[in-house]
């Protein structure tokens, strides 16, 4: 199996046509016909039907795992030149970073920017998930870091805790009669219906803070990323435990967050794979970060 095959192959699914894929790809349509079929030959299956009035091709279940499996591999194959294409004199090259929602993504930012002054060849590929996603892509290679929101397992990472917390809190609209009150309490979310995290470390956090069995809360849907929780709250869905200054509430807004009390904030960190070799890229990012995150402290003091 060719690398360039997979990216015939990606092609295709992304346009579902072969003669539109093969234009993108400035090859004869004859040519990547057979290919494709070439490639359904070598691994024993069928990876695209053809169906519907517009005759578009569509992925099999086999087309789908190896879609995945190919975006994977060509990400590799992409990041392992890049990383051997830079030189001393002169640092480019990729760095992927994954984490989840939270404003702590502003050190990051402001890491990458200082960093562009000297070497505008560095380019970032930010990936957005929740520690589930993250460490997944950090154990197969397609992830340089990632930023996990405590609480979370990083006992197989190297990791510095960044100097941010999150804050937890309830996300409701405005004319809610909670929206009146200045802190939730555990007994303000008896009977409430919540849209809840789906990431088993969060809700044996949010347990430990209640006192209670969270499958005992009214938990009406789960989320993955909170934006789209927002819109299930802007529309009178429930409430959506997250972490604050995640969704608009300034004014304007129809949604307001009032944080949890007892206070509940959630501590961050950036891991990377243990005993890995950075590139010369993902070196000067990490020196960089680490220097931020000095001034930082030393400005706490």
């Amino acid at each position: 199996m060719e690398i360039r095959v997979l990216r015939y192959f990606l092609a295709v699914a992304r346009e579902e046509s072969i003669s539109a894929a093969a234009q993108a790809l400035h090859i004869t349509q004859p040519t990547l016909s057979r290919q494709i079929m070439d490639l359904e030959r070598e691994l024993g299956c069928k990876l695209f039907s053809r169906g519907g009035r517009n005759h578009k091709l569509t992925l099999t279940q086999d087309g789908m795992l190896l879609r995945k499996r190919a975006e994977e591999i060509i990400t590799l194959t992409d990041k392992t030149e890049s990383e051997f294409a830079s030189s001393d004199s002169l640092i480019s090259g990729d760095v992927y970073i994954g984490g989840g929602e939270t404003d702590a993504m502003r050190i990051i930012a402001k890491t990458a920017q200082k960093l562009k002054r000297d070497h505008q060849g560095i380019r970032y590929h930010l990936f957005s998930g929740n520690a589930d996603d993250v460490t997944e892509k950090l154990d197969s290679g397609l992830l340089d870091f990632g930023i996990l929101i405590e609480p979370a397992d990083i006992a197989k990472y190297n990791y510095i805790r960044l100097p941010a917390t999150d804050r937890w809190g309830l996300l409701m609209r405005n004319d809610s009669p909670l929206a009146k009150k200045e802190r939730i309490t555990p007994a303000d979310l008896e009977g409430l219906p919540l849209i809840v995290s789906r990431q088993t470390l969060v809700r044996n956090e949010i347990s430990g803070w209640m006192g209670v069995d969270f499958e005992k809360l009214n938990i009406v849907a789960t989320y993955n990323l909170v934006f789209n929780a927002s819109l299930m709250v802007d529309e009178g869905f429930g409430y959506a435990l997250c972490l604050d200054k995640l969704v608009n509430t300034s004014r304007g807004s129809s949604l307001c967050f009032k944080p949890l009390y007892p206070k509940l904030e959630a501590h961050l960190d950036i891991v990377w794979k243990k005993y890995r070799e950075f590139s010369k890229a993902e070196e000067k990012f990490l020196s960089m970060l680490k220097s931020e995150i000095e001034k930082y402290d030393e400005n706490a003091l």
